[in-house]
């Protein structure tokens, strides 16, 4: 895995590989049934409340503590190509949907080659104080241990 943090341009790159095909890693990230059971690092959970995987469609979500504490987040689908690529708008939010802005912008790109699947992420966010909160929750170290979950999750389908 690769996890490239570029300060100057408020922008993550990750670079991911699993051992499994396109079609199953494209529907881990796309159907919430499946993304509940891996983008929250352990002992946390992710809890999708709805999603519309379409342009313009949403998913709000929560990560939800051991002990029951909610933190809610929207995403906004901004483009779609199956099995290729989609891009969306994340934002932290409140219980009512409320979004805090400034988001991130995700971009995120899918390749098969050998059975092996490519995921090659892209986060820019276009306010560096949203940038740095982001970084300081922990987001490399968590979004790693969801990935790991979802190398695990992958195994098993």
């Amino acid at each position: 895995m690769n996890f490239v943090v570029d300060k100057e341009n408020k922008t993550v790159k990750v670079d991911r590989s699993f051992n499994a095909p396109l079609d199953l890693v494209w529907a881990a990230w796309t159907q919430p049934a499946l993304l509940d059971q891996w983008w929250a690092p352990k002992p946390w959970r992710a809890e999708t409340k709805f999603m519309n995987f379409e342009v313009g469609g949403r998913r709000f979500y929560a990560m939800v503590s051991p002990e029951g504490q909610a933190h809610w987040s929207i995403q906004t689908f901004t483009s779609i190509s199956p099995q290729s690529n989609f891009k969306m708008l994340n934002a932290f939010a409140d219980k009512d949907e409320n979004p805090e802005l400034p988001g991130s912008e995700w971009d995120l790109r899918f390749s098969e080659q050998d059975g092996i699947t490519n995921v090659s992420i892209t986060i820019y966010n276009e306010s560096l104080a949203r940038f740095e909160q982001m970084l300081e929750m922990g987001f490399q170290g968590g979004f790693t241990m969801g990935l790991a979950n979802l190398d695990e999750l992958l195994k098993n389908l």
